[in-house]
């Protein structure tokens, strides 16, 4: 099989394709209800200190219980969660009970996680880092949705990211075990700085810890010389971004960062020495 994935780059990418559409699937179940599953934690424990009976007692995680149209309850059958095919040519964008149209952003979400994956693999090969930065990849689409809904970044997901960053440095896959270490330090220390001194000075607060860990998981997978990289595109890109939702809109709204801040560091990771190296050569010059 690893024979027919080096010589029939082809055959490799559709496979990957489609892995990434078939995880998408499970990334809108993961951006749905892993905030509803910290919500109700929350709630049981509120409960518990103040000595009542838990407010959440049903089963209610990943996979338990199974998906249903939120309209009346028809449960979603094995043909009608094909990645993509199913909402485009067999419901037609509607629940196929009541009719009820059904969020343009599933299928996106997953053409996205498939789409992305396709980059991956074309950037990496079909190796041991391409299955690594998969991982990743996958971890931050989740990630930016939540946030994107939620303003939260779980820490369900960004610890073990930091933690996985660095586990697969330990032999220096991506970046020496040492410059992953310091990565990790600096990235959550860099926003936990700016984080107090805006709030020293403003006496509101900025942003959350989320981001600092995210900051952290980039900078213990690609290393500190790509974090002010990162800080300056996700400034970029979520000026040009918010800015426009704000007009679109037509008022203010909360401001969640860590879309951003995955954003530039998928651009770090899939070119960002090479970035680097341009804007040294360019100054240099």
């Amino acid at each position: 099989m690893l024979d027919l994935l080096i010589t029939s780059p082809l055959f490799a990418g559709g496979l990957v394709l489609v892995l990434g559409l078939c995880i998408g699937s499970f990334l809108n179940v993961v951006i749905y209800r892993l905030p509803v599953m910290m919500q109700r934690q929350w709630d049981n424990e509120c409960c518990n200190l103040n000595e009542q009976e838990p407010k959440h007692t049903d089963k209610f995680n990943l996979a338990t219980p199974a998906s249903r149209c939120p309209k009346c309850g028809h449960k979603i059958r094995a043909w009608e969660n094909i990645p993509v095919l199913s909402w485009l040519l067999l419901l037609k964008g509607k629940c196929s009970n009541c009719k009820t149209p059904i969020s343009l952003r599933y299928p996106l979400v997953e053409l996205a996680t498939g789409v992305l994956s396709l980059i991956v693999f074309l950037v990496f090969g079909p190796t041991f880092k391409m299955l690594t930065a998969l991982v990743l990849t996958w971890s931050l689409i989740a990630l930016t949705m939540i946030d994107f809904d939620t303003q939260l970044l779980p820490d369900d997901i960004t610890l073990p990211l930091v933690w996985l960053g660095l586990l697969v440095n330990i032999n220096g896959l991506w970046i020496p075990l040492d410059q992953a270490v310091i990565g990790a330090a600096c990235g959550y220390l860099s926003l936990w700085s700016i984080y107090w001194l805006f709030k020293l000075v403003t006496g509101k607060e900025g942003m959350g810890y989320g981001d600092f860990k995210l900051l952290a998981a980039f900078g213990a997978w690609i290393g500190p010389t790509q974090l002010p990289l990162i800080i300056l595109l996700s400034s970029v890109v979520g000026a040009v971004i918010g800015g426009a939702y704000a007009v679109i809109r037509k008022q203010s709204a909360p401001f969640a960062f860590g879309p951003y801040i995955a954003i530039a560091g998928l651009i770090a990771v899939f070119g960002g020495t090479e970035i680097v190296d341009w804007y040294l050569g360019t100054w240099k010059h």
